[in-house]
């Protein structure tokens, strides 16, 4: 078997590298000096060994697939700079767990300091720290004493303020709304179509009387006339940003509830006082027949008044099953009182609704101060929905594409029939 020896040149070399006086250097600096300049030289003499051991591990392979075997020489120079390599390494491990250390003691040194004004001053203290080492507490007998706590955490900007956060509501507190109810008083259908046709009697004759035998009989008169109620539209939008709309979650809620408010509102005064003209809707008031107060006595009341123009309403036929009264005038009515200072109808405590004559009470600012509305509302007007309430959102109006703008748009569309106009009674309490 042949065997090849390393070069003697190359393992004095080695012997020469050994790091004896970094590794001393290790053990008496280690709590002091220059730790980082340390670490960086036993590094360096680290990356150097390992440098020449990967060297010589390689040469000592050649050797031994030439040879079958290392010599004893060789074997002898790889574990001496294996030894070396692992003193070496943990020399270096040692430095830096000694680092992290000292980091950390540095960084609970920070905390412990983070208090300490710039100006030099003491360390951040509580309060009872503040009391107990003041000077006058340890020369105190008797009396009272003041304490200035100069470096106290308060919710000042200088010192705590940033870490308060104020509760944020999401509920947009809105405008007063009124409520509708003239709609509810009034008959109600639906039509898919943008024209209502029907018959309405205008003239009714009637002759019927008690006839002998074999006589001829006196002949009625009825006549009839044509009469239609339009579709109107009733509409409004509004413009909003997309980034408006996208970012804040309830503000599509908000403008969808006052778009649809706004249409109620709008509602409300074209059934009550809409003139027909264009397209305006035909008002119950616009076609009432006047209160003639033909069956009313002088002095009386407003309560008065409203019974005898039901009485009218009755008188055409047409029983009375509801009344609209400004709500100033219907405070006025509720609040009546006698000569002992009791309320002649009304209840404080009372739970039931706004009724009077028992027929229930519309109170809206909807009809003037001054003015009431009564009749049989179901049989005098029927109302037909030809589209409910509608929300659409477009990004395609005008240049709102380039804008990036979005435009709200809310609208209804409906009928109303002033179907029997003596039904309906409108008058004014200005002379009650």
């Amino acid at each position: 078997m042949k065997k090849s020896l390393m070069p003697l040149a190359s393992l004095a070399a080695l012997m020469a590298a050994q790091p004896v006086a970094v590794i001393g250097s290790v053990r008496a600096d280690a709590g002091g000096g220059d730790v980082a300049q340390l670490m960086k030289d036993v590094k360096a003499q680290l990356d150097r060994v390992t440098g020449e051991t990967n060297k010589t591990a390689e040469n000592a392979l050649k050797e031994a697939q030439k040879a079958g075997a290392l010599t004893a020489e060789t074997k002898t120079s790889v574990d001496q700079l294996l030894n070396q390599q692992g003193v070496l390494q943990t020399a270096f491990d040692k430095l830096e767990k000694h680092i992290e250390g000292m980091d950390a003691n540095h960084l609970e040194l920070e905390q412990r300091l983070g208090g300490k004004r710039g100006d030099g001053g003491d360390l951040r203290q509580t309060l009872g720290m503040a009391i107990a080492q003041h000077d006058g507490v340890k020369g105190f007998t008797k009396g009272s004493l003041t304490f200035t706590v100069s470096n106290a955490i308060t919710t000042g900007s200088a010192s705590a303020g940033a870490l308060k956060v104020p509760q944020r509501e999401t509920e947009i507190v809105g405008l007063p709304r009124r409520q509708f109810f003239v709609r509810d008083l009034l008959s109600r259908n639906t039509t898919d179509t943008d024209l209502i046709q029907y018959a309405r009697l205008k003239t009714r004759d009637l002759k019927a009387a008690p006839v002998e035998e074999t006589t001829i009989k006196p002949m009625s008169n009825l006549e009839y006339e044509e009469a239609d109620a339009k579709v109107v539209t009733l509409a409004h939008w509004i413009p909003v940003s997309r980034q408006a709309m996208d970012d804040i979650p309830q503000l599509q809620g908000e403008i969808d509830n006052e778009l649809v408010y706004g249409l109620d509102l709008t509602e409300e005064n074209q059934i009550l006082s809409g003139d027909g003209e264009g397209q305006n809707l035909p008002g119950l008031i616009t076609n009432a027949t006047a209160y003639s107060a033909a069956y009313e006595p002088e002095g009386s009341t407003r309560i008065d008044r409203l019974r005898f123009a039901m009485l009218e309403a009755s008188l055409a036929g047409y029983p009375a099953d509801g009344m609209v009264l400004n709500e100033i005038e219907w405070a006025l009515i509720e609040t009546t009182k006698d000569n002992e200072g009791r309320y002649i109808f009304a209840n404080p405590l009372g739970l039931a609704g706004p009724v009077l004559w028992s027929r229930p009470i519309v109170a809206t600012p909807q009809i003037a101060q001054g003015d009431f509305l009564t009749g049989a509302f179901r049989v005098a007007a029927t109302i037909y929905d030809r589209m409910d309430t509608e929300i659409a959102i477009s990004s395609e109006d005008r240049d709102n594409f380039v804008k990036n703008m979005l435009t709200v748009r809310a609208e209804k569309r409906l009928a109303l029939a002033i179907k029997r106009r003596a039904a309906l009674v409108h008058g004014s309490f200005a002379v009650a």
